[in-house]
């Protein structure tokens, strides 16, 4: 049995304008897609993420780079001959014909029997959940609804593996939300392996086994929602999901499970090991807002700074705090608000204690030799 249902090999894609100059759209990738597997491709508009997955679906060719889907090298084929189906944000629903009539068309085109599309689009109803509603038209359903008949039109062809481009984006929050845990928990129940191209951040987290991190054409980082937020690799992963702390400083002393850090020529601060590198590099750290404590200035167990609060940012579920530990440096704290004693526990201008635990510091790659990320890469 085949590991992975889509796998990509040095894919490029170079389009030229009018007047021949080009433009990479998607620069050497490499990805191996598991069967059945929920796998997010994320990444700002213009990254390239939507044409890798037009590259897998058929609708663009590569200039370089193998594709294969289910072991069997796609080269040129066409879409209508590759075992995958794709659900677009805008759903493309016949507005003549009934959700049913929407459901079957594909089957209709293939001249399966009339027995066999009706109990396949019976099927694909209770599936997505619509089977009271398959003598209704387009017009007649919710936004939420329309995507369902869309994926029932793709679900209903048995593809191998399912595209989507951003399905849920017409959607308003509160049912976008309700519908990313509906396609998580479809996808489980039938196994299909499912490729789902999104720029939300929090969409990606939310539904994937694994995330492909993509900007300016190349891939950045793959991993689980778990390795992409608490170990990003680059500035940008770290930037692009979630808020982030960058602390730039130079090593000083190795201990046995521990490093020192200088940050800015001014702050001690304890890192998980880095005995790999040599005394005197200069690294750069991240540190999530969520993940460094805040404490009145009057705390007395020991910490790691001191600090001023320059500003406050009530947020609803949590309160942001924007700190200033010396002239150069100023980190960003957030702190839930459990209760409401929380809430105005600090002014700005007060003076705080502030303590960055070791184990929530990463360290990032990016301004490493390829040596060096050998070695981080085995501690």
């Amino acid at each position: 049995m085949l590991s992975q249902t889509v796998k990509l090999i040095n894919i490029s894609k170079v389009f030229k304008s009018q007047n021949q100059k080009k433009f990479i759209a998607v620069n050497n990738i490499n990805l191996q897609i598991k069967k059945s597997e929920f796998f997010s491709i994320l990444g700002p508009s213009g990254c390239g993420k939507t044409t890798t997955l037009r590259m897998i679906a058929g609708f663009e060719v590569p200039t370089s780079g193998e594709i294969y889907i289910q072991g069997k090298l796609m080269g040129n084929s066409p879409p209508f001959h590759r075992p995958v189906n794709t659900v677009f944000q805008n759903y493309a629903l016949f507005p003549h014909l009934t959700v049913a009539e929407n459901i079957a068309f594909g089957l209709e085109m293939e001249n399966i029997s009339r027995p066999e599309i009706n109990r396949r689009v019976t099927d694909t109803l209770t599936q997505v959940k619509l089977t009271d509603m398959e003598k209704r038209y387009p017009r007649q359903l919710s936004g939420g609804q329309q995507q369902r008949v869309a994926l029932a039109r793709a679900l209903i062809k048995q593809p191998a593996v399912l595209l989507f481009d951003e399905p849920l984006g017409a959607l308003d929050l509160k049912l976008r939300k309700e519908m990313q845990l509906e396609l998580k928990q479809m996808q489980q129940r039938l196994g299909i392996t499912f490729i789902y191209v999104t720029h939300d951040q929090e969409e990606a987290l939310t539904m994937s086994d694994r995330i492909a991190v993509m900007y300016q054409g190349e891939v950045l980082q793959v991993g689980t929602p778990v390795e992409i937020y608490e170990q990003p690799k680059t500035r940008f992963v770290a930037e692009f999901i979630g808020e982030s702390n960058f602390l730039t400083g130079r090593i000083t002393a190795h201990q046995e499970d521990k490093s020192l850090v200088l940050v800015d020529e001014d702050l001690p601060l304890l890192i998980p090991s880095a005995n790999h590198l040599p005394i005197d590099t200069i690294i750069t750290l991240v540190v999530r807002p969520e993940k460094i404590e805040i404490y009145p200035s009057t705390y007395t167990e020991e910490a790691d700074f001191s600090a001023i609060v320059e500003n406050i940012v009530y947020i609803g579920t949590d309160t942001r705090y924007v700190v200033r530990l010396t002239y150069k440096t100023k980190i960003v704290i957030r702190r839930q608000n459990i209760n409401r004693f929380h809430l105005n526990q600090y002014a700005i201008g007060e003076a705080v204690k502030v303590n960055i635990p070791v184990e929530n510091i990463s360290m990032l790659e990016e301004n490493l030799s390829e040596k060096e990320r050998l070695k981080l890469g085995k501690n």
